[in-house]
């Protein structure tokens, strides 16, 4: 059966197979991560440990085909992130950069050969990965203002330059390197593996959300890189895009598993927590603050179900996505406010989990795409009118 919170079964639209699967990641989450995720968000330090029971799941690159993946449903995926989320929403973001991001580019933009030396062992969890674009002066503005470069000399290609916000990439075994070739200025991508000179990274400190995340600061200096590990496939930003568009379905599907992870943790309070002699779940004004978030987690997993659905068909287009990601992130951030209200003093404290999730929707609100781009991507589409400057 569905989980009571699924309120309106959207889960019965996966077969009995991937239920299946759903059911596996939810119970990992809820009794190997769940008892030990408030200390390491405390610590901002990532469980190591967890990572041989996610490898059993079989959930890394779940959408793509052949080279050791799993080849499922888009449906299935984004339901998978929204479980990871659920519980933690850095687990399902280390997932997302992993699966979606550093995979996602290797399988859209790689060649037979690049997809077959490194998509099984990262669908296995033998090998991290991580997704470097974001600089330290250049975030909206990625398809036009990559400062950091790739010169090609002989049979290699030499990178410079300085990555920001990159998840995964201080223990990551490789990172996907977005960078503007100085000939002709067009950006390309490459695979540095770990352990490569002149590649350093440093982990960003005393973070706000997403604490267990290991952000890192990229250093590029003289990063000597095969021709054999550029991205074959990817010869303009047009294609760093196709990755993003996917990987940006996926934040969505997170945004609603944050709002659902603290509506289901307010829910519980107000069942158990009693004041003037009754469970406060029994007052008016308590219920309305419950409905309020149903009604904004149904409705964002309702849109995202129906832009897997699209996805599927190969219907889905840039400001689908967008407007999934600026929609339910919206309502995702007004949700954690009201299970964050309901607990009224008790809600800032960490043993009640609802606080871990206020201050988490605060980087899923922001990364892959500010509500703002969003907007003029999709104001874009309805009017045919750019509104970019």
């Amino acid at each position: 059966m569905p989980a009571p919170t699924d309120f309106y079964a959207l889960e019965l639209l996966l077969d009995d197979e991937d239920r299946t699967v759903l059911h596996g990641v939810r119970s990992f989450m809820e009794k190997e991560v769940q008892p030990l995720i408030n200390r390491y968000w405390t610590r901002a330090k990532f469980p190591h440990e967890i990572l041989p029971g996610l490898a059993e799941l079989g959930i890394a690159g779940l959408p793509y085909a052949g080279f050791g993946c799993p080849g499922k449903t888009p449906l299935l995926d984004g339901m998978v992130a929204m479980e990871l989320a659920r519980t933690d929403a850095s687990i399902a973001t280390f997932n997302g950069v992993h699966s979606g991001l550093a995979m996602g580019s290797i399988y859209l933009c790689g060649s037979d050969e690049q997809k077959r030396r490194w998509l099984p062992a990262m669908a296995r969890l033998e090998k991290i990965g991580a997704f470097g674009l974001t600089e330290p002066d250049v975030g909206s503005g990625a398809s036009r203002g990559l400062a950091t470069t790739a010169r090609r000399v002989g049979d290699a290609w030499v990178l410079d330059g300085t990555k920001k916000w990159i998840g995964n990439a201080s223990f990551a075994d490789l990172t996907v390197i977005w960078a503007k070739d100085v000939d002709d200025g067009q950006v390309k991508g490459f695979v540095v593996e770990a352990g490569t000179p002149g590649f350093v990274t440093e982990d960003l400190q005393d973070k706000i959300a997403l604490r267990i995340v290991q952000n890192a600061r990229i250093t590029l200096d003289g990063v000597r890189v095969p021709e054999a590990n550029r991205l074959q496939r990817a010869s303009s930003f047009r294609d760093t895009a196709e990755v993003l568009r996917i990987t940006r379905a996926g934040v969505a599907w997170m945004a609603v598993g944050c709002a659902r992870g603290a509506y289901e943790h307010a829910l519980e309070y107000a069942r158990r927590r009693e004041q003037f002699g009754r469970p406060i779940g029994g007052f008016q004004l308590v219920q309305d603050l419950l409905v309020k978030m149903l009604g904004n987690i149904t409705a964002s997993a309702t849109l995202c179900a129906r832009l897997s659905q699209l996805q599927a068909a190969g219907l889905a287009r840039d400001e689908h996505s967008s407007l999934a990601k600026a929609f339910c992130t919206v309502r995702m951030r007004e949700t954690v406010g009201y299970a964050r209200e309901l607990l009224g003093g008790n809600g800032i404290l960490l043993e009640h989990q609802v606080g871990r999730f206020v201050a988490d929707a605060e980087a899923i609100y922001s990364y892959e795409g500010t509500r703002e781009m969003n907007t003029l991507i999709v104001g874009r589409a309805i009017t045919g009118l750019s509104a970019f400057v």
